[in-house]
């Protein structure tokens, strides 16, 4: 495919055949285009000598990634497109050289809940009779399956999953939209028909500047992504939902609205719930429903409701989604049920890792518990610390007995990493280092009646220490203390 085939114009009128893309120089062959993007630690820029002796046939980079190659490519052939943005160029170029993906796509944002919505709009679209996936977090899951490293996966790994998913017969899929992956502009070049924004909440303040440019990343799947005319589903029970609503009309777009608001088009009427799940009562254009959701949490009528509106806005009856809803399972590691004591008390295993998620999974536990709510969580290392404290005020404000633990360290000191979390714990919450003993502590407790929530991991397997990744199971480990202390083993 020409270099001018890919939205891409090189200098000095060059329109080489381009025979492959990629933003690692060691994968470069004969004729491939090399992207030579800034980085968190290095620039690209600094490839573009290895890239070339690889054969490349054209370079994409920015102003300071010529400059940082300006000797190599004075004396290549090489075709040179200097982009403003090279993250966005990149993004639209490999939207048309995979081209193909599914014909019906949407897109989830927000700070908690992506995760479930996404994987609740794909099973609705089954239930529907449609070849569906979602991507993020989970991998690719659904009726074609993969792995990805990111929630949001860089441009050639998302194109190419997108195509590949098309081949194999897939015709729609929802996926999760990342501050991260907007902000660098992985999802340009995505066609989506909808997108939905679930809550926001302190987050990832370790890679934006404030609240008001991680909410400006958010927004960009509302005002860059989605083309006028596409559709908007989104929870204004959020104060920031109302703002995002109003930047949807300002961008021409269809609003659905969710939540208990009065004013929402999906409005939660109310929820009865009980150990094993819930009923939801709600409404659509002026008239009630009534629906058994197998869901524990009072959070999981809000992320349903927005997967709804997504399926509703993509094309489908709204009477036959609303018929497929007490289908629907919950995500591994989103409220899971994980194990039971022989007294009957519940251990469930949440992803919840940020001070608002935490809070949230905690309220909406309790009208599921007849006893105490204990809790067993812990922070991870090199990320955002000032939500530290804040995620050790929400266990004590909604827990009963609270274990402080280690999550992913990571590089950073675990001892200096609990300590900032007891700060927000106060002296009742008790610090217990190793996780494996705090999870068999925290299911110890237990009195007939009581729930444990294990939070922070979630779905994850492994758990980081350091540079290395030890096997780590929250809901195995549950299930583990379990027969242990019930005699089992």
């Amino acid at each position: 495919m020409r270099l001018s085939l890919l939205g891409l114009r090189g200098d000095k009128g060059r329109d080489p055949e381009v025979t492959g893309i990629s933003v690692d120089s060691r994968e470069i062959r004969s004729g491939y285009l090399f992207a030579a993007l800034p980085g968190s630690a290095r620039h690209g820029g600094e490839f573009i000598q290895y890239a070339l002796r690889q054969g490349a046939g054209a370079i994409l980079t920015d102003r300071h990634g010529a400059e940082i190659a300006a000797a190599e490519l004075a004396g290549s052939d090489a075709a040179l497109v200097v982009a403003e943005d090279p993250r966005a160029a990149l993004a639209g170029a490999a939207a048309l050289w995979f081209a193909a993906q599914p014909e019906t796509m949407v897109g989830v944002t927000g700070t908690s809940g992506k995760t479930s919505v996404a994987t609740f709009t794909r099973q609705i679209w089954q239930e529907l009779g449609h070849k569906a996936i979602s991507l993020g977090t989970m991998g690719v899951q659904g009726d074609f399956q993969a792995k990805l490293a990111h929630t949001t996966p860089e441009p050639l790994t998302l194109h190419r999953v997108l195509a590949e998913a098309a081949a194999a017969g897939v015709t729609h899929a929802a996926m999760e939209a990342s501050s991260h992956g907007l902000d660098q502009r992985r999802l340009d070049g995505v066609r989506l028909k909808a997108a939905a924004f679930t809550n926001f909440s302190q987050d990832h303040l370790d890679y934006h500047k404030d609240f008001d440019d991680y909410f400006a990343a958010k927004a960009l799947l509302f005002n860059h992504i989605l083309d006028e005319g596409a559709d908007a589903v989104i929870n204004i029970d959020d104060p920031r939902g109302r703002q995002m609503a109003q930047i949807a009309r300002e961008q021409g777009l269809r609003l659905t609205t969710i939540g208990r608001d009065g004013a929402a088009d999906l409005r939660i009427l109310g929820q009865r719930y009980d150990a094993t799940g819930q009923d939801l009562r709600f409404s659509w254009q002026g008239q009630a429903h009534l629906v058994r959701l197998g869901l524990i949490g009072g959070f999981q009528a809000e992320n349903v409701l927005a997967a709804a509106g997504l399926v509703i806005a993509a094309g489908d009856d709204p009477s036959r989604v609303f018929d497929t809803l007490p289908q629907l399972s919950t995500v591994r590691g989103r409220m899971e049920l994980a194990a039971m004591r022989d007294n009957g008390a519940a251990i469930f295993v949440d992803y919840s890792h940020k001070p608002g998620a935490l809070a949230s999974a905690l309220q909406s536990l309790r009208p599921h518990v007849m006893g105490r709510i204990v809790v067993v969580f812990g922070a991870g290392g090199d990320r955002d610390r000032l939500k530290r404290p804040l995620m050790g005020e929400a266990a004590c404000e909604f827990a009963d007995v609270v274990f402080v633990t280690d999550d992913n360290p990571r590089s950073e000191d675990p001892a200096a990493i609990r300590a900032e979390v007891m700060a927000g714990a106060g002296p009742d919450a008790i610090e217990v280092g190793d996780r494996a003993e705090a999870i068999l502590r925290g299911v110890d407790a237990l009195q007939p009646g009581d729930a444990l929530l294990i939070a922070g991991k979630g779905h994850e397997t492994g758990q980081i220490i350091g540079n290395d990744v030890y096997p780590f199971d929250d809901a195995e480990q549950a299930s583990v203390a379990v027969a242990a202390l019930d005699g089992k083993i």
